[in-house]
């Protein structure tokens, strides 16, 4: 279940970065709940083929993350938000600037 939300959060942030068959595979399996075969049936594919489509969006999703690192930051910034020493905060920021 936690792979599915870090997916999905992934997927809200790098979207854009995808071509229009990944993003309305992966919306369907990620945001809509459907199975792999569903979509295969509504589009007339394989379920394999579905399945391939996914996996190769994720490892695209890795990728991304693993390279702009927008996932990591946001949850960084979040963690620096609860914190009520400045030194510490500035601290935190400069280590994403750099």
């Amino acid at each position: 279940m936690e792979e599915f939300i870090y997916y999905g959060l992934l997927f809200d942030i790098y979207k854009k970065l995808l071509n229009n068959k990944s993003q309305e595979f992966f919306r369907l399996y990620y945001e809509e709940n459907l199975t792999m075969q569903e979509i295969a049936d509504n589009f007339n594919v394989s379920k394999s083929y579905v399945g391939s489509v996914i996996k190769k969006t994720e490892k695209k999703l890795d990728e991304l993350e693993a390279s702009l690192k927008i996932y990591e930051h946001r949850h960084f910034l979040a963690d620096l938000t609860k914190l009520n020493d400045i030194e510490k905060i500035k601290q935190g920021i400069n280590k994403i600037l750099d």
